[in-house]
């Protein structure tokens, strides 16, 4: 592993360990939601209605780990986050190796066989 490589995955990794401010500051200043995270309750109240659009796409896609946590909207706050690092840990986890799989592939289909 090149040092490059060695500080992007430390980068990632604090990345992933701050990642439990997005809850705790909202908490602390009782702002409520993160800007852009609404559902379309949330917009509902925002806007006074909901784009026929968005209501055709809601249920489109649901999260493999819904609002990032592991247990409920009302868990204690240190559940929430551990959830959060764990949640963002996975993801790096889960592109890092889609990213290393599709480089491997392409490696391959190169005719090159380079350590990636």
């Amino acid at each position: 592993m090149t040092l490059f490589q060695k500080k992007l995955w430390i980068g990632l990794i604090i990345m992933a360990l701050l990642s439990p401010i997005g809850i705790l500051l909202p908490e602390k200043f009782n702002a409520g939601d993160a800007w852009g995270e609404w559902g379309t309750d949330t917009l509902e109240k925002l806007l006074g209605y909901v784009p026929e659009g968005l209501k055709k796409l809601t249920d489109l896609w649901k999260a493999p780990i819904a609002d990032y946590n592991l247990g409920s909207e009302n868990s204690p706050i240190i559940i929430q986050v551990l959830s959060y690092v764990i949640s963002g840990i996975l993801g790096i986890a889960i592109v890092g190796g889609v990213v290393y799989l599709i480089s491997r592939l392409l490696v391959k289909a190169n005719g090159k066989e380079h350590r990636v």
